[in-house]
């Protein structure tokens, strides 16, 4: 391999690279506009759930319960209401997820010790945030529940009982439970996954297009320095994306990196390497700059975005749709960022996800570099 003709190679991609005032825009301005986009915008906290009440009771009692669910963050009310028929149509308008109705006997079964029901009606076509609103909601009444409970023991034994169990949560490395330290580690590898394959998904197929190849196969560079000529350039931008999107998960969103930063770079390369093969690989099959950047996204943002991990868990997919998963690289390198970030974990826990994620890398390479035919076809 001659190191003068690949250098040669990659500074023609780099100086085309500075010219394009496109490509650069596209290669800095656009993963940096979906970090923004999806951090922001992607979240599985469910708050504020709007929810209105119709309380037929009106008593000391009913007020009390229904502090519970007006001191939480995770309710908002949104008015009293007076019909079933206003109910309905606070759902129908989606002014309301989730309504209460509270009979009127309510604060008489109470006072007397005896069961009380209340109605909860929930709009099941956002299953989601339904559910988790009705967890919610059960917490907030059980946690009543056992407050009326205690108060009933100690009217009829004269003292407040202890509680047979108490519960003490603590919550390993997210202990706000926030899901945007959950979500931009994994995010950071779907956005290099998907940039750094439409990155060199154009470039040979644009040597095509534009008549030079002929020239480059007339000279006598090899295909390998070619291929490697073509990656350098990339490459060098890529890592420049990851220390970016590294950046801006520090400190626009403030996710905490337990982890080794040295570490975390050295495997985003390998997976860069690994993603800008791929995406070669592409450009030098189908020999179309359109088609060549199609292909690119299809093959990367679907399987990464919804078969990686990143946001749907992998156990509660299809079983035929979990043995998928396995030939999809950004899976392991979720995994991986979701290691070092949250758990600070090294390379002895993180071994498999590195030597998969090396594998990826090593197969892309050579793929394209024998896929690549100095010849007229």
């Amino acid at each position: 391999m001659n190191w003068v003709r690949v250098w040669a190679v990659a500074r023609k991609e780099f100086l085309h690279v500075l010219r394009d005032a496109r490509s650069l825009a596209m290669a800095i301005a656009f993963p940096t506009m979906l970090l923004i986009l999806y951090g922001y915008a992607l979240t599985l906290d469910v708050d504020r759930v709007p929810m209105v009440v119709w309380d037929q009771s009106r008593s000391p009692a009913s007020r009390e319960f229904l502090s519970g669910f007006f001191g939480s963050r995770y309710f908002s009310l949104r008015g009293h209401i007076g019909s079933y028929q206003e109910l309905e149509r606070a759902i129908d308008t989606r002014q309301a997820l989730l309504a209460l109705v509270i009979p009127s006997d309510f604060a008489r079964r109470v006072e007397s010790h005896r069961p009380a029901s209340v109605q909860m009606i929930v709009d099941g076509s956002d299953s989601t945030t339904a559910t988790l609103a009705i967890g919610y909601a059960e917490a907030v009444t059980q946690s009543y529940s056992q407050q009326i409970q205690f108060e009933s023991v100690q009217f009829l034994s004269g003292r407040r009982p202890d509680p047979p169990l108490e519960v003490r949560p603590r919550v390993w490395f997210n202990e706000e439970l926030q899901s945007r330290n959950y979500i931009i580690p994994g995010l950071i590898a779907i956005v290099m996954m998907v940039i750094a394959a439409m990155l060199t998904s154009l470039t040979v197929a644009r040597e095509w297009e534009r008549g030079t190849m002929e020239q480059l196969i007339a000279t006598p560079i090899q295909g390998r320095e070619l291929v490697l000529g073509k990656l350098l350039p990339y490459f060098a931008i890529a890592m420049l994306d990851v220390l970016l999107a590294v950046g801006m998960s520090l400190f626009v969103f403030h996710v905490p990196l337990r982890g080794s930063p040295a570490l975390l770079l050295a495997v985003a390369a390998l997976f860069q390497v690994g993603a800008l093969s791929l995406g070669l690989l592409i450009s030098i099959a189908t020999k179309n700059q359109l088609l060549a950047n199609q292909l690119a996204m299809m093959t990367t943002f679907l399987p990464s975005f919804l078969l990686s991990g990143f946001v749907y868990a992998i156990p509660n997919m299809p079983k035929a749709l979990q043995l998928v998963t396995y030939v999809v690289p950004a899976r392991y390198f979720v995994s991986f960022l979701k290691g070092v970030y949250l758990k600070g974990i090294g390379l002895k826990i993180l071994a498999g996800e590195v030597v998969l994620i090396s594998l990826f890398a090593v197969v892309m390479v050579v793929l394209a570099d024998r896929r690549f035919q100095k010849k007229l076809e």
